[in-house]
């Protein structure tokens, strides 16, 4: 019945700098719609206009929109705080969120929410986010930033999408270095959201079924618990046996 059919996870996608959440829309379109048919994808955009010109002016239209806005050496930003104050407002209020998916710009941005969350920075809330597709993503250089949300390995279930001439590169191999267990998919081009051959789709793809694998299990002991006989763990059952011989023999010692 439809009233009873199961939510599809959502993912958070967070655009690359002076662009937009329909432009993201259009490149991530570029990618086997099966991929991400199970998953209710959420494009906002931006919540500054453009200060500058946008590399995508030409091939996409207008308007373009900024995150946040940052010194050459990304080591100081601008609006930052607000940026994370309507995220966390926009995921409290739109979620839960079961992922996050980001470009240049948005994946840098999304990674920091989850460092954040593991931390109990933000989101306190919200359930954990655990999933997460980084395309030419990097870490935020300041060190009062780092020491937080890179603290620890993110546990975070991560794909990094990382380009042979992309200019991040280098970074976005240190961010993904941050995560537990990343799955890394390189590809020959540079700064772009990627057209992918073969065998990144079919990575991609099993990553996905995986989640939502994932997903159904958890569904499934969750209606055990709830409608019949729960599940008994043999190990569990067999320590709760030898516990209670223990007892028994103790017992009889003291008679």
């Amino acid at each position: 019945m439809e009233g009873t059919r199961e939510k599809k996870m959502k993912i958070l996608c967070l655009h690359g700098f002076r662009t937009s959440g329909s432009i993201l829309k259009h490149q991530i379109s570029k990618w086997d719609p099966s991929i991400f048919a199970q998953f209710d994808m959420v494009f906002p955009d931006g919540i500054f206009p453009a200060t500058g010109k946008s590399e995508v002016e030409g091939v996409f239209p207008p308007p373009y929109f900024e995150w946040f806005q940052f010194n050459k050496e990304f080591t100081e930003y601008t609006n930052l705080e607000e940026c994370i104050t309507f995220l966390c407002e926009y995921i409290t209020s739109k979620g839960p969120f079961a992922g996050l998916l980001g470009f240049s710009q948005g994946a840098t941005l999304s990674a920091l929410l989850l460092g954040y969350q593991a931390q109990g920075i933000l989101l306190k809330e919200h359930p954990p986010i655990k999933l997460f597709v980084s395309i030419s993503g990097s870490k935020f250089r300041d060190p009062r930033i780092c020491e937080v949300a890179y603290k620890e390995s993110i546990k975070a279930k991560s794909v990094h999408f990382i380009g042979a001439k992309d200019r991040l590169k280098l970074p976005s191999h240190e961010l993904a270095a941050a995560f537990d267990n990343p799955l890394i998919i390189t590809h020959p081009q540079g700064h772009t959201v990627p057209r992918l051959d073969e065998v990144a789709t079919e990575q991609l793809r099993s990553w996905t079924a995986e989640i939502i694998e994932c997903k159904n299990c958890a569904a499934d002991k969750k209606h055990v618990l709830e409608n019949g006989e729960p599940t008994v763990d043999i190990d569990q059952e067999k320590q709760r046996e030898e516990a209670r011989k223990s007892v028994d023999i103790v017992e009889a010692a003291q008679a």
